[in-house]
């Protein structure tokens, strides 16, 4: 029998699927570095690279709620299909510009705004195809793989392949190299089978919903869970306090304070990687935590105690060894929040949900991004790391209190056997009360990161 942390790959689509991610994630890891560098390269500073970034979450932020809607009414596997090929576009566009040295700030922007789009549409198409893809006794491990192979490609390998190739040649050849990654993932994504279940859940012969009440199903599901809304209000303020800071100014602590260049900064992406595939890794090879909303929080929240200290830290190894704590935590909390999204949400509204976490938890990062460049201008750095680094914790208990957490989770147990569709329903939607009423069910996150990622939930959800 197969460990636990590799049962998914026993499934074919789901093999072609994570090949093509891996391909995918890596040339994302790479423009995190390529996009930065060319920014400086054309001579841009802080307040041009959250010109840039800010694009980049508008992308995501305008169009995420349409993207929920599409992956609950339309063909999962032909949208994230269709993403793949306008990512292939945009960055042929864009190597092709820097290559010729005809490339802009504002076309960086542009190519931002569509990555953004095109993250809006893939995300919550994912998250709603894997539970149609898989057993819910592989979900678990088959997102400890994501939460491996994401940050070890996307904020580890990818950037640090992308900073040598930088620091060697030019911004425009690492771009080259992220058409190439795109241009496989692209065949890949061609061989997944044509299941009905990939696809709507609305039969042709249905009447289908508006569009608005779609939505507002997905908005009254939300709002009618407690753990759901407050864990969405947590990552508002989580995001609006971190991803500016990390995405635009942490380049620049890297050039002025530990005196390092595109290299180094890849390097220290890399810690981040490589710390999310260690708390990944580790939390799917074992059954879910019976707190297992009280650990997601307390990692998350408290993970980012350790920022306080980037002002500060002139040693490379001591920076790297920060970033390498905040990612095990951040993986830990990715993981659980997966699992726990495809666990107790019903699967027909499994996009919806998906894009309204995306909509909630990063709707201020277009802010973030915005003030962090103008802010560096009037406050130190340092004491920008120090709010980012205490908000968090302390959102985070307000959260835990206020969605009354403690007793959610003893309540609807995620280490038995997972209930059935309608079981899932009658829980979520018969406890009524509205807003923070205890006792309701619910569901919620998708962290940065991510962002990070993504933008990769990138640094953090």
């Amino acid at each position: 029998m197969a460990p636990r942390a590799l049962r998914p790959f026993i499934h074919r689509d789901y093999r072609v699927l994570v090949t093509a991610l891996i391909a995918s994630v890596f040339g994302q890891g790479m423009w995190a570095v390529a996009m930065v560098y060319q920014v400086k390269a054309l001579g841009g500073g802080p307040i041009e690279l959250s010109v840039v970034a800010t694009a980049t979450s508008l992308g995501i932020l305008l169009l995420v709620l349409a993207g929920g809607i599409a992956a609950d009414r339309l063909s999962k596997r032909k949208i994230i299909i269709a993403v793949e090929f306008a990512s292939l576009l945009v960055m042929g566009t864009v190597a092709a510009l820097a290559l010729t040295g005809n490339i802009a700030v504002w076309h960086l922007a542009i190519a931002g705004f569509i990555h953004g789009a095109g993250a809006a549409f893939f995300f919550p198409a994912y998250s709603a195809l894997l539970p149609q893809m898989l057993p819910p006794e592989d979900l678990l491990a088959a997102n400890g793989v994501e939460g491996v192979f994401r940050p070890v490609l996307q904020q580890a390998a990818g950037p640090a392949i992308a900073g040598m190739i930088v620091a060697a040649t030019a911004p425009g050849v690492a771009i080259a190299g992220i058409v190439v990654c795109h241009v496989f993932a692209f065949i890949m994504l061609l061989q997944l089978s044509h299941k009905p279940e990939y696809d709507s859940h609305i039969a042709a012969y249905e009447v289908r919903p508006s569009v608005f009440a779609d939505l507002k199903e997905g908005v009254h599901y939300t709002v009618k869970t407690p753990w759901l809304l407050w864990t969405l209000l947590f990552a508002v303020i989580s995001v609006l306090s971190l991803m500016g800071p990390i995405e635009v100014l942490l380049p620049f602590v890297v050039t002025d304070q530990l005196f390092g260049d595109a290299a180094m900064f890849g390097f220290l992406l890399a810690a981040y990687g490589i710390g999310s595939a260690i708390g990944s890794l580790g939390t799917a090879s074992m059954r879910l935590p019976r707190r297992y909303l009280t650990l997601m929080l307390s990692v998350w929240g408290f993970g980012t105690l350790p920022l306080i200290a980037v002002g500060f830290i002139s040693e490379f190894w001591i920076m790297a060894a920060l970033f390498l704590v905040l990612g095990v935590t951040g993986g830990i909390g990715q993981v659980i929040w997966g699992t726990l999204l495809q666990r107790r949400v019903p699967s027909h509204m499994m996009g919806r949900v998906s894009s309204l976490d995306f909509f909630v938890s990063l709707s201020l990062l277009p802010v973030s991004m915005a003030l962090a460049g103008p802010l560096s201008q009037i406050i130190p750095i340092s004491v920008i790391f120090i709010v980012a680094g205490v908000v968090s914790p302390v959102v985070a208990v307000i959260a835990w209190l206020a969605g009354r957490m403690y007793d959610d989770e003893i309540s609807h147990p995620l280490d038995s056997q997972p209930p059935s569709e309608d079981d899932r329903e009658d829980t979520a939607i018969g406890h009524g009360g509205i807003g923070i009423t205890p006792g309701a069910d619910g569901t919620a996150i998708a962290g940065a990161a991510e962002l990070a990622s993504s933008e990769d939930k990138s640094a953090g959800k």
